[in-house]
Formats: structure tokens, C-alpha cells, sequence
């Protein structure tokens, strides 16, 4: 008589136990840019030491103006790690590592134009477009299905086209869902993602961290960490409106002066090397949004496959690689990654 109701107290806990769902890990990931040539094993090692749990694949479609309908991709002339086959390659080699995937299709238009002002003048155009991108992208998530990729996102940076097209978005991730059954994101920029439309359709809120947090030129982690308040609690605001955590589908800096002004930009003219800046911007990230609830995690930007010969400490652009920047990556995501 006395060990039943001991008994049942057990079965009760573990039932309890067993029906909480469990917590998804941290998304620590690397934004890996396509090569010419085939992922090796030498070079997901450097992707191991820095305790990644995911990767980020982006293979590319082709526009000729922010006025062209018609999306050219998976082509002989691209790289190897933007095809197709290419990308069937990374996802299988990183797979064999344990890391989890990320496929995020992008659209490069003619001389880097600014894809958020991807625009048709006319009726035509638009009925082009959406035809020609949802090949694109249906083509992508296939893919993803097939290769049993966890994360899919459906467009990066694509404002105007969101803005003036809401129905077509709508029905297109409709269609996703038939031959995608992972989760779903899409890449808003910083400035654009309170106004995304079909947060609700998908299971994380995208941005593309590249919010403005200090004008020094080198800023301090504290500086920088104060600049971020602001941007977290509007952040929390829209993933509480939702129901949804917010994922970053690229955050980072560029390794130069005044590197957390403007973060987005890639000017020429911005050529002075300031490792302290990178590092001190991305050390404040990580202190203030890594831990917080309603954050899924994010990837840096970005990385390149032959880790011996990217970034370096002459480097000024945003890969972390070979930069005192690396070590903070190493151990905060080594600390999230379990």
C-alpha cells in the first residue's frame, strides 16, 4: 500500500517532465560564402573550432536591374557553392560534422544595387517577377527538403517587393509549405522587419542585425552595449506581438573606424583597420542579446572556406577570421553550445 502511492508520484513527474517541450539549443552560426570549389573536410574544421552549430548557405540568383523581372541562376558560369550541385555538396559535408543547415537563396542585382528596392513599373513586370522567383525559390526549398536542412529562408532583404506585393508573399509561403516541412524565416533588414506582413507564417523572426549603435570611432563594449537598449526593446516588442523569437540571419562588423555608425555599409573610402572596433562591437552584441528569451540566435558575417587565407589583422572588411574578433566568436559560442 505504501509503495503505490510513491509509485504513482514517479509516473506523474516523469509524464510531466516528458510532455514540456524541450528548449531549442542557440543558433551559433557562420554565414559560409561560396567557393569555386568543393567544401572539404580541412575546411569545416576552422567552422569546428569556433563551436558553430550551424551554417548559413547562400547560393545567388541574378537580376540585371531593379526594374528586371527575370532571375538567372544555377548556371555554369556561377561558382561551384552557388549551384545546385554545389550546394548539395556543403550541405552533405557540413551535415557529416553535425552541423545544422541554413538556406538562404539571394538575389545579386547588376553593380549591387540595394535588392530592398527591387521594383516593377508595370503590371507585367510584376506578374514576371513573381513567376520567375517563385521557380527561384521553390527550386531552393525542394532542395531543402531532400536534403533534410533544418532552417529555409524565403527572401533577404526584399522590402518594395514585400510592400507592393503582399498577396503573392502570402500564397508563396502557402506553397513552400507543401514541399518544405523544416522551419521557416525570412532575412528583413534591420530597418524593414517591424513591417514585415507574414511574421506569423513563419517560425522565426529574421533580421539582419545591422542596427547603428555608437558614432565613435572606436567604441567601448559599454558604449556599445548602451547603444544596443533601444534596438533590444523594440526587438522584444515585435517578437512578443508574434509569438516568434528573433533570429539574426546575418549580424557582424566591419574590422574599421567607426565600424557601429553605419554597419551596413561596404564603402571604399572606409579603408582604416580597426580591429579594437570589431571586436568591442561584437563582444556587445553577443553580451546583449545572446541570453535573452526571446532570441533564437544568429549568423555571423562572414565566412570564407579557405580559413588560412581569410580576414587577417590588415583585413577591413566583416569576416572575423584570423582577427582577435575570432577568439570572442570561439568562446561565446562555445558557451551556447550545448
Amino acid at each position: 500500500m505504501g509503495k503505490l502511492p510513491y509509485l504513482l508520484i514517479l509516473l506523474l513527474l516523469i509524464n510531466s517532465c516528458a510532455q514540456k517541450p524541450m528548449e531549442d539549443p542557440i543558433i551559433n552560426g557562420v554565414s559560409i560564402v561560396a567557393s569555386p570549389k568543393e567544401l572539404s573536410q580541412e575546411n569545416v574544421v576552422p567552422v569546428l573550432k569556433i563551436n558553430a552549430n550551424y551554417a548559413s548557405v547562400m547560393p545567388f540568383g541574378f537580376i540585371k536591374s531593379i526594374d528586371h523581372p527575370e532571375i538567372i541562376y544555377d548556371t555554369e558560369r556561377q561558382w561551384f557553392g552557388e549551384t545546385m550541385e554545389g550546394l548539395r555538396q556543403y550541405i552533405g559535408k557540413l551535415h557529416e560534422n553535425n552541423i545544422d543547415i541554413m538556406i538562404k537563396p539571394q538575389i545579386w542585382i547588376w553593380r549591387g544595387e540595394f535588392t530592398g528596392s527591387l521594383s516593377m513599373k508595370t503590371e507585367e513586370d510584376w506578374k514576371s517577377l513573381e513567376d520567375s522567383y517563385s521557380i527561384f525559390i521553390l527550386d531552393f526549398a525542394k532542395l531543402a527538403q531532400e536534403e533534410n536542412v533544418s532552417l529555409f529562408c524565403i527572401g533577404t532583404e526584399l522590402e518594395q517587393f514585400i510592400v507592393n506585393r503582399p498577396d503573392y508573399w502570402n500564397a508563396l509561403i502557402v506553397e513552400i509549405k507543401k514541399v518544405y516541412k523544416g522551419r521557416l524565416t525570412y532575412a528583413a533588414n534591420w530597418d524593414e522587419y517591424k513591417r514585415v506582413p507574414f511574421w506569423k507564417q513563419l517560425d522565426y523572426i529574421g533580421v539582419d542585425a545591422y542596427f547603428p549603435i555608437s558614432d565613435s570611432n572606436t567604441p567601448t563594449i559599454e558604449m556599445a552595449m548602451a547603444g544596443w537598449k533601444p534596438w533590444k526593446s523594440e526587438m522584444q516588442e515585435v517578437a512578443k506581438l508574434h509569438n516568434k523569437k528573433v533570429l539574426f540571419t546575418e549580424y557582424g562588423y566591419r574590422s574599421v573606424d567607426y565600424a557601429g555608425k553605419e554597419p551596413w555599409k561596404s564603402d571604399r573610402e572606409m579603408i582604416n583597420v580597426n580591429l579594437d572596433a570589431q571586436t568591442n562591437l561584437t563582444e556587445a552584441l553577443f553580451a546583449e542579446n545572446w541570453n535573452e528569451e526571446w532570441f533564437a540566435g544568429g549568423f555571423i558575417w562572414k565566412w570564407f572556406i579557405d580559413h588560412s587565407e581569410a580576414g587577417g589583422v590588415e583585413n577591413n572588411q566583416f569576416t572575423p577570421q584570423n582577427k582577435p574578433v575570432e577568439e570572442a566568436v570561439m568562446e561565446v559560442y562555445g558557451l551556447h553550445n550545448k
